[in-house]
């Protein structure tokens, strides 16, 4: 599906960014093979405390619903409540971001795509 190219997903991305959503983390498309050699992209959410490096894609090659993934860490992060909070904070706009993906993916594919 073309919604998944670097330059839908750049763009898509921008437009996010653009909103103005309260986000000291970095977020970025990173190229992706994606199947027959296609120009996909994987967009990356980086969370500088505590280090978190997080993906969102398609839950499936053809799926139209988001998925959010933490990558493994390699040893546990132990934080006190405010690092917390502002962890969940920095989560919620990753969340939104998630949403935001589908909604375009999904209006990308029309109304008739489940």
């Amino acid at each position: 599906m073309s919604f998944r190219s670097m330059r839908t997903l750049e763009s898509w991305v921008d437009e996010f960014v653009e909103l103005g959503y309260e986000f000291s983390g970095q977020v970025r498309v990173v190229p992706q093979d994606g199947a027959d050699d296609a120009n996909t992209g994987l967009v990356v959410v980086s969370v500088a405390d505590p280090a978190t490096v997080i993906t969102i894609q398609p839950e499936s090659r053809d799926a139209l619903r988001w998925m959010v993934t933490l990558e493994p860490r390699e040893v546990a992060a132990s934080l006190p409540s405010p690092q917390v909070l502002n962890f969940a904070a920095e989560l919620s706009v990753v969340a939104a971001l998630c949403a935001f993906l589908q909604a375009k993916s999904q209006g990308f594919a029309g109304p008739d795509v489940p």
